[in-house]
């Protein structure tokens, strides 16, 4: 029997994928990577088709990719050549929510946003929440450390996350962490996991924390600058004013064109960068005309606190639908660095100025609140990669990020794309201790091999 055929007569029918015209479709995530081409895809539905497959996988020397939507934005997803891909997307049951404890025990193909409506039938919401959350997973949200709209308030994915099951390289069953608030027993491998891009294990639950859902829907502000500087400024004001936004948001000229362009939104030629921020505190509509104070005093030309809960989903979803605005003006390479918050002004000039110096096209966004920014490098589509100018660009905006005290990825992790500026910021020390983790809980190396680390 070939090593297929074992792994097809492991599995309950149809688990296993071997038409290439099928496994084909589950080899990349969103970027513009070319992925090798799997061996088999295995559309997994229990922990237990997880543990046969790290099994055999261990046994047979076969690496393993996991996957969630493919949503990614890193190449964390894809597929090496000779591959298992472990899709985990129909892996989707709650299988606990208790409003009294406010945890939630998960499935990792759970989407993002059906867990947070799930959470609202009790008064509870689930605070993660990406860009991609009606659309993206649980699992792959963990995987990358998600961040999101709501960050600036309550923190990434691994700020909510208190416990993992994950199926080890060679099939074992590792329980993390708990199902308490407090708990420091042991390192915190809740903590290792999150964020790890599937290269140390494959997670098939997660116990999360749920909080308190506002009363009300969040007051929402809308600015509009004529400078980019202007609206950071404006951010750091906000900040130190003590105004705890729950969403602060910023898009640059280039965004809001492309946005412009697919549904007329009445852009004025002078306004260059639009900041949108939300307040879910009791006195939300206070802080929210607090915030619209201080954005006309840093130089905001116009502002608008929103009347009704339509008018502020209207602005919400106008960033969310940034990112599709621009896949409509070319191919993109979608970068994500994270600077301290009183270095965002400047690192947006420097943004503005390596566009012009390399004559690239970057569309930027920002969780302004957190000091994360999102350059977009938009490039002609149909190229098997950016043109060396949009590299040139790219390394130059990674490594002005690590002068001025951030890091090479916020949300979004390494995956494949910037494996090559990785040492730049963790040094040799950290990757020989990288290194060493990964040894222990993958020593043939088969998770997510060339990933991450």
């Amino acid at each position: 029997m070939t090593a297929t055929a074992e792994l097809i007569a492991a599995l309950a029918p149809g688990r296993v994928l071997t038409d290439p015209d099928v496994t084909d479709s589950y080899a990349r995530d969103r970027t513009f990577l070319e992925p090798g081409r799997p061996l088999a895809v295995v559309l997994a539905e229990s922990r237990d088709d997880v543990v046969a497959v790290m099994r055999w996988a261990s046994e047979h020397r076969v690496p393993v990719v996991p996957r969630g939507a493919g949503t990614g934005l890193a190449g964390g997803a894809t597929a090496v050549e000779g591959c298992v891909v472990l899709a985990l997307h129909k892996m989707t049951a709650i299988r606990e929510l208790s409003p009294a404890d406010e945890i939630a025990v998960v499935e990792p193909g759970v989407i993002t946003a059906d867990l947070d409506r799930a959470a609202r039938e009790f008064g509870l919401m689930y605070a993660p929440d990406p860009s991609s959350y009606e659309i993206s997973t649980i699992g792959g949200n963990l995987a990358t450390n998600a961040g999101g709209l709501r960050c600036v308030k309550y923190g990434v994915t691994r700020d909510s996350a208190l416990g993992l099951e994950v199926v080890l390289a060679d099939g074992r069953i590792l329980n993390t962490g708990r199902r308490t608030v407090k708990g420091v027993t042991g390192y915190d491998l809740t903590g290792l996991f999150v964020g790890s891009e599937g290269t140390l294990g494959v997670i098939t639950s997660a116990t999360v924390r749920l909080r308190r859902a506002p009363l009300t829907y969040p007051a929402t502000i809308a600015a509009e600058f004529g400078s980019l500087r202007e609206a950071a400024a404006a951010v750091a004001a906000i900040i130190a004013g003590g105004c705890q936004p729950s969403l602060l948001e910023m898009l640059d000229r280039a965004t809001l064109q492309a946005i412009d362009e697919w549904k007329n939104i009445g852009l004025e030629p002078s306004v260059q960068a639009m900041l949108i921020a939300q307040s879910d505190a009791v006195d939300g509509q206070t802080a929210a005309e607090r915030m619209s104070v201080l954005c006309a005093e840093n130089g905001a030309s116009f502002v608008a606190v929103s009347a009704d809960r339509q008018e502020a989903e209207e602005l919400i979803g106008m960033r969310r639908m940034a990112y599709q605005a621009k896949e409509r003006l070319g191919a993109c390479l979608v970068e994500d660095v994270c600077v301290p918050r009183s270095a965002l002004p400047d690192m947006i000039s420097a943004i503005e100025e390596i566009a012009a110096r390399h004559e690239v096209r970057i569309c930027t966004v920002a969780h302004a609140g957190d000091g994360n920014l999102h350059p977009v490098f938009v490039f002609e589509h149909g190229l098997p990669e950016p043109p060396p100018e949009v590299w040139a660009a790219a390394d130059e905006v990674f490594r002005e990020t690590l002068r001025r005290g951030g890091t090479l990825t916020g949300e979004h992790g390494v995956g494949l794309l910037k494996r090559r500026w990785l040492a730049l910021e963790t040094g040799p020390v950290a990757e020989e201790i990288h290194h060493g983790i990964k040894q222990v809980f993958d020593p043939l190396g088969i998770l997510n091999p060339g990933k991450a680390i």
